[in-house]
């Protein structure tokens, strides 16, 4: 069952759906927030996952960012990884205000970027009791130096140069030139598989939403570069963890330098034969599985455990 829902993130109203088991529970539920993708919005990956989590008796908030869908604020498709995080922490507390849900047993789920969000979001937030990522992403790492890490240092100079000029044509009143975010197919085959993997879900019927959000103004941009999500995951210890991933991603490797960091208990697991953006609907059934095995026990009655399984 989904409900559309609202709840306010530092004074904007964001906009979510309420995914819930179709039996009534004997009591309240477990919850997860479940966070979609940079430039993604709730109706796309996070609400496949959300309806996944219902299915095995969550309540499971997926819920556009801030700037972005249908959610409030100004201006629009604006991508601040700092509001992000506020983002989740403001899931939470709606959270914490339904009679339906068991405020001791309340865990996150980030997607791609959201997966990078839900770290700095848990550390200091410790009503948040376990915390999984699909497909994560440092998007901050991401723009510095590129999904796979290969990025000629000068890029992200010259989109600082970029994001310096649209701060000063904000102050003159003119209109802030858009960053793109989408490219032609011919231009996203010539870029790899990572751009092709995108433009084949965002820019095709197979995942295209037509709130998804094209471009970013380009204020956003040092506010992204500036943004490191798993510099203090050490802290989120000793609530558990759990990382998916493709082993195909080339987004992979920062999985895998989060789990390095990340203290007891933690868990990554690999999905064989997959890129990034096939989790976000290819192999959605061998993904959710994990998840509802993983915060079944973590957000079991009586609070989250404390043990679990090593990275693999």
């Amino acid at each position: 069952m989904r409900t559309d829902v609202t709840f306010l993130s530092a004074g904007i109203p964001l906009a979510g759906h309420l995914y819930t088991p179709d039996t009534a529970a004997d009591g309240p539920l477990a919850a997860v927030v479940v966070g979609h993708p940079g430039s993604g919005v709730k109706e796309q990956t996070a609400g496949s996952y959300a309806r996944r989590l219902a299915e095995a008796g969550f309540a499971a908030l997926a819920f556009d960012a801030a700037y972005q869908g249908e959610s409030g604020g100004i201006p629009r498709g604006l991508e601040d990884p700092a509001r992000r995080v506020e983002d989740f922490k403001a899931a939470v507390s709606y959270l914490t205000t339904r009679s339906d849900v068991d405020t001791d047993r309340i865990g996150v789920l980030g997607i791609c970027a959201s997966g990078g969000y839900v770290i700095p979001a848990a550390v200091t937030d410790h009503r948040i009791r376990a915390v999984a990522t699909v497909s994560a992403v440092d998007i901050g790492l991401s723009f510095r130096v590129g999904p796979d890490g290969t990025q000629d240092p000068a890029v992200v100079q010259s989109l600082l140069d970029a994001a310096a000029a649209a701060r000063t044509a904000e102050a003159a009143g003119e209109p802030v030139p858009a960053f793109p975010l989408r490219t032609t197919e011919d231009e996203a085959r010539a870029a790899g598989r990572y751009a092709y993997e995108g433009w084949e879900y965002y820019g095709t019927d197979r995942g295209r939403h037509p709130r998804q959000t094209d471009d970013f103004p380009f204020t956003s941009i040092d506010r992204i570069v500036n943004f490191d999500a798993f510099h203090l995951i050490d802290l989120l210890a000793p609530r558990p963890l759990l990382m998916v991933a493709g082993d195909e991603a080339s987004t992979a490797w920062m999985t895998e330098e989060a789990i390095k960091k990340a203290g007891e208990p933690n868990h990554l697991h690999w999905i064989p034969g997959a890129g990034h953006i096939d989790l976000y609907d290819r192999y959605v059934a061998q993904v959710a599985p994990e998840l509802t095995a993983f915060f079944t026990e973590h957000l079991a009655a009586g609070g989250a455990g404390t043990t679990g399984r090593r990275a693999t």
